[in-house]
């Protein structure tokens, strides 16, 4: 699965957006708003694209606009309150990892394929990921180690043996 250039671009656009508003550590952070233009060339980003997203992202509430001289857009919210699912579904980028559309019967010829729980776990898994990652952690460089290998249920099998009997005899 790969997240389409739409989710990344507006998660990277976020970011710099937030990491400008914090202000680096020896200078307090921007009341100013930050312009489109000097996102998109901090970031290598198409300001026509870029302007596209921070539509969606505004009516999404994730952003705020100030027009005219100086003007830009500010977080709509703090960042810690902002997570990167927050971002790619005001762009109308679905986390899924199957081939299936949205209502469609199934994958492949209007039945479910064999491996279509499989990618719709996966997709469920990298949205709760995005879901517990703010843009506070992303500017923080908090992300590193984040990622976790699911508890496995305990599968029923064999008891085990009783080493302090004879042959491991159970009782």
């Amino acid at each position: 699965m790969r997240l389409s250039t739409k989710g990344r671009y507006a998660v990277m656009a976020m970011v710099e957006l937030a990491a400008r508003q914090r202000g680096a550590p020896a200078e307090p952070a921007l009341e100013r708003p930050v312009s489109l233009a000097d996102i998109a060339g901090a970031q290598q980003l198409s300001l026509a694209y870029l302007e596209q997203l921070f539509g969606h992202l505004r009516r999404g509430g994730l952003v705020a606009s100030a027009r005219g001289p100086g003007g830009g857009y500010r977080l709509g919210r703090p960042a810690a309150a902002i997570a990167v699912a927050d971002i790619v579904n005001a762009v109308d980028e679905p986390i899924r990892a199957t081939r299936c559309e949205e209502g469609a019967p199934g994958c492949l010829a209007g039945e479910r394929c064999l491996t279509h729980d499989l990618w719709a776990e996966l997709g469920e898994h990298i949205r709760l990921f995005l879901a517990g990652i703010t843009l506070a952690d992303v500017v923080a460089g908090e992300i590193a180690g984040r990622a976790m290998a699911p508890r496995r249920p305990a599968r029923p099998g064999p008891a085990p043996l009783d080493r302090e009997r004879p042959n491991g005899a159970a009782p």
